[in-house]
């Protein structure tokens, strides 16, 4: 169980900077860029902050995590804009990192598991989570509390009936493309498609929906490990602002 009213390390294991935008009462079509600058916090200030961050989440009656690829890089899965991510590095013409492990490698991170223990409490509402590498279901967040907006490497789904298939291999294909199985379903049979969706691929109203539907009813909206610059999923925070929320976001950049 994780300790609400002391230090929430383990859901600070892979972030340092706390940024609490409190103020952030703005409208929708602000960028967080334009609305503060990034904080290098000392230690002292930290744990300060942690104390804030505890106190919110005591008293949240409907929190809302949004998560992004800083939560798995300490699983040994490198994020895209943190100082080693893959676009920073390519941006730079350097190698890219060939420490990485496969996900079907990785476990859930102190984070991913603290995310879990708040569940089961009843204090997390629901997780939104950019990442593919499927570690949240892995890690025991039930499925009908999770939104997976990009997709997750290791689930099957069937065009016809909607059953879901989750691997412990990571499928084949990416694109939302058939991949080489068949619904068990003897009424279906249909061919099963991938999850994880292409550069040109829509957001799925599967997953989009009940994201939208949660961060509107958030009274806060905790993100880790995200740069917030993907659209149109780094939108969904703001929806708890209008209707009255908090926004947190942890993150090294």
């Amino acid at each position: 169980m994780v300790a609400m009213n002391t230090r929430l390390i383990t859901l600070t294991g892979d972030v340092i900077s706390l940024l609490l935008l409190e103020s952030l009462r703005r409208s929708q079509d602000e960028r967080y860029s334009s609305i503060s600058p990034q904080l290098e916090s000392s230690n002292s200030l930290i744990d300060l902050q942690i104390e804030q961050l505890a106190s919110m989440i005591k008293k949240s009656k409907h929190l809302v995590v949004f998560t992004g690829a800083g939560i798995s890089t300490s699983c040994g899965i490198p994020d895209f804009r943190g100082p080693k991510g893959i676009w920073t590095l390519q941006r730079e013409g350097k190698a890219l990192p060939e420490a990485s492990l496969p996900f079907h490698r990785a476990v859930p991170s102190l984070t991913h598991m603290a995310l879990v223990e708040l569940e089961k409490a009843g204090i997390l509402k629901f997780v939104i989570s950019q990442n593919v590498d499927g570690l949240h279901l892995r890690s025991g967040i039930p499925r009908e509390k999770l939104s997976e907006l990009h997709g997750n490497s290791f689930m099957e789904t069937c065009p016809s009936c909607g059953a879901e298939y989750f691997r412990d291999f990571e499928v084949e294909t990416i694109g939302l493309k058939e991949t080489s199985r068949r619904c068990s379903d003897v009424k279906c049979g249909t061919r099963l498609k991938d999850t994880v969706l292409d550069w040109e691929d829509a957001l799925p109203p599967k997953e989009m929906d009940p994201a939208e539907k949660h961060c509107k009813q958030a009274d806060i909206v905790l993100c880790l490990g995200t740069s917030l610059q993907i659209t149109p999923a780094c939108n969904l925070p703001l929806k708890a602002l209008r209707g009255g929320g908090k926004v947190v976001i942890v993150n090294l950049q």
